[in-house]
């Protein structure tokens, strides 16, 4: 089975249309933020065009309210791919989050579910003082505290609720209740591009042609329905939440946009950096070879047209 993976901004959704063009396939995002409904622009979701042209999968499937986990996305990769080989097509998957990738491929510690409640405790007690959240968990997990930066809410709240659920650090758990991962042969295809400024001036452009797009007016969308809040998974997603906070009055638009872009840049750093620890994959360059040339890439890896 295929994955086209990669940073954000560096043509995996474009090569993977390409493909479709020459064999019968269907698209399974591995994206977070494609999940949600009415979060088309700032997530660079494919077109209604190209929805139509060629079968996606886990697009659009939860509302801005909900949450989706690593564990989901394998339970629904498992019954999609089964279903897209029954229909005698190719299951390719697409994305960029690396966690779900992990996830599919190594397993996922057997962890508690989230406790509300608790959680909400824990996010009132870091926006009192983030620095001291952080060293709370240090005291009870230092494993996990070095790997988990004090800016960090998500991860850092949600290893502090697991010591608090189970009386044991994430790390502990993590290492040994280890469900297994999928047992099944990926070919990995990892755009990584060498030159990074030419990533960053790709990043800045489509995050110039979003906001031109009315991005801001998608985000005032969200901000406007009743139960929506900053600290959803949905409005943690890269732009949204800079843009959510220039809508709070916290800056203009113009720093909404350069906040964007820093977030972007992070994120595609943070994409890198897991790529180059995954094994078994093929490497190339976007931005030097042609998409003809990434296309025979995969038809050699796959040993499609034989």
């Amino acid at each position: 089975m295929l994955a086209i993976m990669g940073p954000t901004a560096s043509g995996k959704t474009g090569l993977a249309l390409a493909l479709a063009q020459r064999y019968p396939l269907e698209i399974i995002s591995v994206d977070s933020a494609l999940i949600y409904r009415g979060m088309d622009i700032g997530t660079a979701k494919p077109s209604e065009q190209e929805l139509v042209q060629v079968p996606h999968h886990l697009i659009d499937i939860l509302d801005p309210d909900q949450r989706y986990s690593a564990a989901d996305f394998v339970a629904d990769c498992k019954a999609l791919v089964a279903q897209i080989h029954q229909r005698g097509r190719l299951p390719v998957l697409v994305g960029g989050t690396m966690m779900y990738f992990h996830a599919l491929q190594q397993g996922l510690a057997d962890l508690p579910s989230a406790d509300d409640a608790l959680r909400a405790r824990l996010m009132l007690d870091y926006q009192r003082d983030s620095q001291a959240m952080h060293d709370r968990l240090a005291c009870v997990d230092p494993q996990s505290a070095q790997r988990i930066h004090a800016n960090d809410p998500q991860r850092l709240i949600r290893a502090l609720e697991i010591y608090h659920l189970t009386g044991e650090p994430l790390s502990v758990l993590q290492a040994r209740q280890v469900k297994a991962g999928w047992d099944v042969k990926l070919c990995k295809l990892a755009l990584i591009p060498q030159d990074r400024q030419r990533l960053h001036q790709r990043i800045a452009q489509r995050l110039e042609q979003m906001f031109a797009q009315d991005f801001i007016n998608e985000v005032a969308l969200l901000y406007s329905q009743p139960g929506l809040h900053a600290d959803l998974p949905s409005i943690r997603c890269v732009g949204y939440r800079q843009v959510w906070d220039y809508l709070r009055g916290e800056y203009d638009q113009r720093t909404a946009f350069e906040k964007s872009l820093v977030a972007t840049r992070q994120l595609a750093k943070r994409q890198l950096t897991w790529l180059r620890k995954e094994q078994d994959v093929v490497v190339i360059d976007p931005f030097v070879l042609s998409q003809a040339q990434q296309l025979a890439t995969i038809e050699s890896l796959l040993n499609l047209g034989e």
